[in-house]
């Protein structure tokens, strides 16, 4: 079993977004308040255009609050400088995007050891834990391949294996399964449930699929800005 070595926290508090509009600002967010501890899970569901998305980028440190906390591993990240922010995105936190973003000159292992090219040339390390990945996400065959050479869950699969790479504190994943068959989305979903135990991880899913949302250890909806 891999585990993180540092202690694994998130901790959300009173946070506060809002989008300038030609009328009243557009409130997205308001007094969201969370709280997740390393193998924890937590799906976020609601409808489209409700902030799902904004709550996650801010999680993952993309976008920045109006108001509220958040901290990772017991730190604020937005008290860093821009580039130590880039430094500790890319140690802390994993992403899985719906369209899973792979580079498609890059074969699958590059397309892994790409959030280690951000320190330099990836340690022999690196090439051992994203072979260790790979093998895990049942892809290790298919390393030398590129993207075009993969069906959509394998390229999921891949995007699974790249989030993990840095061994993150938090994993978040945006609509993971949006894109794929229902046989394929289960594959998907198996290995996602996997990650909080066996990597321990945070995971946080934004999803529309009510079968994932029931499969993580918590699910709430943001209604009206708020998480209930």
């Amino acid at each position: 079993m891999t585990t993180v070595n540092r202690e694994t926290s998130l901790q959300v508090e009173n946070l506060s977004k809002s989008y300038p509009t030609v009328g009243e600002p557009l409130q997205v967010l308001s007094n969201v308040s969370l709280s997740l501890v390393g193998g924890d899970s937590l799906a976020i569901v609601g409808p489209s255009g409700c902030g799902k998305s904004t709550l996650l980028q801010i999680l993952g440190t993309l976008d920045h609050p109006d108001q509220g906390t958040v901290r990772i591993d017991g730190q604020d990240p937005f008290a860093l400088t821009e580039k130590e922010l880039a430094g500790f995105r890319n140690q802390h936190v994993g992403f899985v995007f719906q369209d899973h973003h792979l580079l498609p000159q890059l074969t699958v292992l590059e397309n892994v050891l790409v959030p280690a090219l951000a320190q330099g040339s990836p340690a022999a390390e690196r090439f051992t834990h994203a072979e260790h990945l790979l093998e895990s996400v049942g892809l290790v065959e298919r390393r030398a391949h590129l993207p075009s050479e993969l069906s959509g869950g394998e390229r999921e699969r891949v995007a699974i294996a790249r989030a993990l790479l840095m061994r993150p504190s938090l994993v978040l994943a945006d609509e993971p399964t949006g894109n794929l068959d229902r046989r394929t989305a289960d594959s998907v979903t198996e290995l996602l449930l996997d990650l909080p135990s066996s990597q321990g991880v945070i995971l946080v899913v934004v999803t529309h699929s009510h079968s994932l949302a029931e499969s993580l250890k918590q699910s709430r909806e943001l209604r009206d800005g708020q998480l209930v």
